[in-house]
């Protein structure tokens, strides 16, 4: 028995027909690059995060940059961010010159603290990303109250939070523009690389439009230095499919993570814990133990294959070495950092799945005993 953290092929085959018949309409047209796949799929994606905009790019990590350089983020500027994402989140910034300032997580949650933002601004700030990690929305009532009295831009980093929502809200109706990342391990996943944007502000879409086509404003004619940032007419068309189940697909994941937490809640490990307010759209089931390196090469050699997201906190990855951070800096990043373990979930998992993944960790438990308050 092989368990995958996230296994593609299970959902491919669910959809089959009608990806096939989407990539053959593709191939019948000849149109590649753009064209009516595109164009539908940011209609329709626009209007799932019920919003006026959406701005289909190559991946989640051009969706940011394009963000900050629509923005007019440029070098000496300082935006905020979390010190535990993925690196994407600060290389965004630091793709514009300007400086990420690192935040501290909450221990329960794992999303950006927001006690711990106010100490961070200076006259140089000038944007906080926030980062719906795992899939749970951040705490955006105080993120936007902060935002608000500092006259800062906030930008969504939902690259993770497919159709999740704060207060009934979509994520993506918040800051003044996100990004999603389509990677094929999403809970909306292309089959390839692929990314979009979405926002309410005219003038930002406009201009991300240009900027992910060379600058140009039209065909051959630039008035800003831009790339090359588009998402292929294939991925699109696939997208379209997906899109149509995302919502159910979600809710399986919510019913995979409420099995689980029954199953495990008795162990001394921390669960994942769904605040207030929030709807979690659980992309990754992230648990937390001291023994984390020795339970993972357990469930591994039972072919349970897990995940760590993720192991350093940016502060201390080398490509920031000079960015004048130090270890003891972050310490409840640092802490959880060498405890997490994302568990193998995903809407085609089974209670039988489960059932298993649950006894490894029990035995695993009975023959390594440990006490929850040591654990903490």
């Amino acid at each position: 028995m092989l368990i995958n953290l996230v296994d593609l092929k299970k959902q491919y085959l669910s959809i089959k027909k009608e990806v096939d018949n989407s990539i053959q309409r593709v191939l019948n047209k000849g149109i590649f690059i753009g064209g009516e796949e595109v164009e539908l799929f940011e209609k329709e994606f626009g209007e799932y995060c019920n919003t006026k905009y959406c701005v289909t790019v190559n991946s989640g990590t051009d969706a940011l940059k394009l963000i900050c350089q629509a923005m007019n983020i440029k070098k000496d500027d300082e935006v905020i961010l979390p010190v535990h994402t993925f690196i994407a989140t600060a290389l965004a910034v630091s793709d514009t010159g300007a400086k990420p300032v690192f935040v501290d997580c909450n221990p329960d949650d794992y999303n950006i603290d927001v006690n711990l933002i106010k100490e961070k601004i200076t006259s140089k700030t000038k944007a906080i990303i926030v980062v719906h990690l795992y899939g749970q929305p951040a705490d955006m009532t105080g993120i936007m109250k902060i935002a608000r009295k500092y006259n800062l831009y906030v930008v969504e980093d939902a690259c993770q939070a497919h159709g999740a929502k704060y207060k009934n809200k979509k994520v993506g109706n918040f800051g003044i523009a996100t990004a999603f990342s389509f990677y094929p391990g999403k809970n909306l996943g292309a089959y390839g690389d692929g990314g979009a944007i979405v926002t309410n502000d005219f003038k930002i879409a406009e201009k991300i439009k240009r900027l992910k086509e060379y600058g140009q404003k039209k065909k051959y004619f630039h008035i800003e230095r831009g790339g090359n940032s588009r998402l292929d007419s294939i991925q699109a068309a696939v997208l379209r499919v997906k899109l149509k189940y995302l919502d159910q697909w979600n809710k399986q994941r919510l019913t995979r993570a409420n099995y689980y937490i029954k199953k495990l809640q008795a162990l001394p490990i921390r669960l994942p814990e769904i605040k207030k307010n929030r709807e979690h759209v659980f992309h990754l089931f992230v648990i937390e133990t001291k023994k984390r390196d020795k339970v993972f090469q357990f469930l591994k050699n039972r072919n349970i294959l897990c995940g760590i997201h993720y192991p350093m906190p940016i502060h201390l990855q080398q490509v920031y070495k000079d960015a004048g951070y130090y270890k003891g800096d972050f310490p409840i990043a640092e802490r959880v950092t060498q405890r997490i373990l994302s568990l193998p979930i995903f809407p085609e998992l089974s209670n039988h799945d489960i059932d298993y993944i649950a006894d490894a960790l029990k035995k695993f438990f009975t023959n390594n005993p440990i006490k929850y308050e040591e654990d903490q």
